[in-house]
């Protein structure tokens, strides 16, 4: 019988089946509990987080008035933190080919009628260059698990090759890398290639459900699984990004285990995750989603949200285009810090003219180009960043973490967030982008708190303007 301790390196004590059915139990029992409730909320308010049984209780309450609180506080939390920027990235597909047997990823071995495809080096050229003539920085790549197509060292070959590439005033920053569990050795060696994150989601905590969902190939293994966020710390990598995919098992206890992840890195690495993920289960080739009965509703996708921004204020939160854009202008707010714009999901999308569906790893919901997403930003008042800024100054992992926690990151963030938008303004945006976008970074500078940081960015805007670029604090 195992037995929870969230210092554990095993799977099934840190993420402990029966310390997740009693969290669940005693929010049952204390939904009603509106004492509890406003205690918890009150404590929320000191900006520490609340822990995964004190969550739990939270997301049971059905009271209304108490679940607007719920949605103010986190949009406090959220502007406490991460103010009104929005960071921009793009998924990058280099490779379809897998030996798993995943049941909801139209990537899964069996399905014979998706056609494979592996990007060649010169392909994948050929994308980064289309993303960098759309305006991004930021990109995770993604591949599917399969030892002889897609081994580790294609992976270093593929980020050695987007980071190689400058078009006009195009580069790519920085590289987040989305593979399959892996060995500390190869960890190390994406440490050494210059990621940025390391991102896997567990697509499901219960651990009876995820054998089932994953009954072939390497990734059945849920322990190893599980256990990965641990190996890749171990390799050196200390910005790490978990989620799972909601719809897959029961969300309450989902959140319950995402939230345990957090903990168990917290208390054994002394960081939590850099970034939190909240997918859902789309439709995709070979996929129905109606096929899982864990749907959830738009409704308790926003709870969810908000939920985790109030639970671990410090994390960032990333919303994809698998959801509408109506969704995702009502959940960022409650939480989200990034978003992708303008994504394609197929293996070799962005040097098409048309978007291709044939190797989708799942549909896109929202549809419109990173020009369009930026411009519906700043219309609803944030400011679209594409720094990378913290990582290439080293601050990563706890120190990243202390300067979010403390709130000084502000000092950086928001100018670098100015100084990129310019750069965008200036390289990439339509005349109506441009136009709402100067006239947002004249009045976002006024809310610089140091004069001379205040000065500096004027100076920096101005040289941006005449053909410098990369200038970031």
């Amino acid at each position: 019988m195992y037995k929870y301790d969230m210092k554990s390196m095993k799977a099934e004590e840190f993420i402990n089946d029966e310390e997740i059915k009693e969290t669940l139990k005693y929010a049952d029992e204390n939904k009603n509990n509106l004492k509890l409730v406003d205690e918890l909320l009150e404590k929320a308010k000191n900006l520490k987080g609340l822990s995964h049984r004190e969550a739990s209780v939270l997301l049971a309450c059905e009271d209304k008035e108490r679940v607007q609180k719920m949605y103010d506080l986190a949009e406090e939390i959220k502007k406490a933190f991460y103010g009104n920027r929005i960071v921009m990235f793009a998924p990058l597909y280099l490779s379809n080919y897998c030996v798993n047997g995943c049941l909801y990823c139209p990537y899964h071995m069996k399905n014979k009628h998706i056609p494979r495809k592996k990007l060649t080096q010169e392909e994948i050229k050929k994308e980064v260059i289309a993303l960098q003539d759309m305006g991004h920085k930021r990109l995770a790549i993604e591949a599917g698990e399969d030892p002889v197509n897609n081994p580790i060292e294609y992976i270093l070959d593929s980020i050695k090759t987007i980071y190689s590439i400058k078009h006009k005033n195009g580069a790519i920053r920085r590289v987040n890398v989305n593979i399959a569990a892996t060995t500390v050795e190869n960890y190390r060696k994406l440490k050494e290639a210059g990621i940025g994150t390391y991102i896997l989601f567990q697509e499901t905590y219960h651990k009876e459900g995820y054998e089932y969902l994953h009954p072939t190939g390497p990734k059945s293994n849920y322990a190893y699984h599980t256990e990965a966020m641990d190996r890749a710390m171990e390799g050196g990598i200390d910005d790490v990004g978990i989620g799972v995919l909601f719809g897959l098992d029961k969300y309450r206890y989902e959140f319950a285990g995402l939230l345990m992840h957090a903990e168990h890195l917290e208390a054994v690495h002394g960081v939590g995750p850099h970034t939190i993920s909240v997918p859902r289960v789309k439709p995709a080739d070979d996929i129905d989603p109606t096929e899982f009965d864990n749907s959830l509703s738009d409704e308790m996708f926003c709870k969810l949200v908000a939920l985790i921004r109030i639970s671990v204020p410090y994390t960032g939160m990333i919303i994809s285009t698998r959801e509408t854009p109506e969704v995702r202008e009502k959940i960022i707010r409650l939480g989200i810090s990034q978003i992708s714009g303008g994504s394609r999901t197929s293996v070799g999308g962005y040097a098409e003219q048309e978007r291709p569906h044939d190797t989708e790893q799942f549909d896109v919901s929202d549809n419109r180009t990173l020009d369009e997403v930026v411009n519906w930003l700043m219309r609803t008042g944030y400011i679209p960043s594409f720094c990378t800024a913290c990582y290439r100054e080293g601050r990563t992992g706890d120190r990243f973490m202390s300067l979010c926690k403390s709130g000084q990151i502000q000092n950086c963030c928001h100018p670098n967030a100015l100084m990129t938008l310019k750069e965008y303004l200036v390289d990439y945006a339509s005349e109506d982008t441009k136009e709402i976008g100067n006239k947002l970074i004249e009045k976002e500078i006024d809310n610089i708190g140091k004069d001379n940081i205040k000065e500096l960015v004027r100076e920096q805007l101005k040289k941006i303007e005449t053909g410098t670029r990369d200038l970031y604090l």
